[in-house]
């Protein structure tokens, strides 16, 4: 009786233990731009900034990112990458399965020379989206 005791507390630690390192993280947007490939496989030029004001979360209880634009974006996590420092930026990358499937990879960047403004990017094979975010 006493070690089912044990193995009862031993779960409700361990549960409680792994609930507190998942977190929800509040992003809001202040602009938007697109970088897409032309008919030869050449990156265009990005797109002016569009200001934009679209409210983003990074959930890792649920594994996924949501971009609450007008057609909400709904990204599942597949792999955290390891994080990347180097002296001008921090970059946390997420290999994620778009709402149709299709894979891409976002990226989080902290630019550190620039106030630690961040950004974050969608990148796929023929586009790039990138908003410049804040935290809430």
């Amino acid at each position: 009786m006493t070690q089912i005791k044990l193995y009862i507390v031993l779960l409700f630690l361990g549960l409680g233990l792994q609930h507190s390192y998942s977190q929800s993280y509040q992003f809001k947007t202040s602009g938007l731009s697109v970088l897409e490939k032309n008919d030869k496989g050449k990156w265009g030029k990005w797109s002016d900034l569009q200001l934009v004001n679209i409210p983003i979360t990074l959930d890792t209880n649920k594994n996924r990112i949501v971009v609450y634009s007008e057609m909400i974006q709904l990204f599942e996590i597949v792999v955290y990458q390891p994080i990347e420092e180097n002296d001008t930026d921090i970059v946390y990358s997420f290999t994620c399965k778009d709402n149709n499937g299709e894979n891409c990879t976002l990226s989080i960047i902290t630019r550190k020379k620039q106030d630690n403004r961040k950004q974050l990017y969608i990148s796929y094979d023929d586009r790039i989206i990138v908003y410049n975010i804040f935290n809430m």
